[in-house]
């Protein structure tokens, strides 16, 4: 099931489990996963695209060894607010996951958080080599911790 809003996905939740958020790019799939009590995400891996099927499988297999309970998709709207075509390409990838998973999907405004994950890790003094093998996942995190304090702002987590 797919949800526009974070609160529609966090009244059907149960009440404790991991949350994954999800960075897709053209590349890559950026992947982090919360604490079961949904207060800390933590970045965990970077998938590399290569086939819809094998990226959609490699993606649950990941949510299936850290017990998912819901997914988190990174919308990347326009700076005004509208939607483009990498928009639409999230919202079928989505429409995919949801045809082979009972995981529910819910969309969080992305915006920025590529800018944030890399000044973040500018402020470590990460390598430039290193930066570019962790940013997705990195950049998956801050989407994910963004909806996390929604839901905890809610009270429902």
């Amino acid at each position: 099931m797919i949800f526009e809003e974070i609160e529609s996905l966090a009244a059907e939740l149960p009440a404790s489990g991991a949350l994954a958020g999800i960075d897709l790019g053209t590349a890559t799939i950026g992947v982090a996963v919360s604490d079961t009590r949904r207060r800390v995400a933590s970045p965990v891996e970077t998938i590399r695209r290569r086939k819809p099927g094998r990226d959609i499988s490699a993606l649950l297999a990941t949510c299936a060894s850290r017990e998912v309970v819901g997914l988190i998709l990174g919308l990347p709207l326009n700076m005004d607010g509208s939607e483009g075509p990498r928009c639409q390409a999230t919202r079928a990838f989505a429409g995919n996951v949801a045809k082979v998973t009972e995981l529910p999907i819910a969309f969080w405004d992305e915006r920025l958080s590529t800018v944030a994950a890399e000044r973040a890790l500018l402020e470590a003094d990460m390598s430039r080599k290193r930066r570019g093998q962790v940013i997705d996942h990195v950049a998956a995190s801050y989407i994910l911790q963004g909806a996390l304090d929604r839901i905890c702002s809610m009270g429902t987590a």
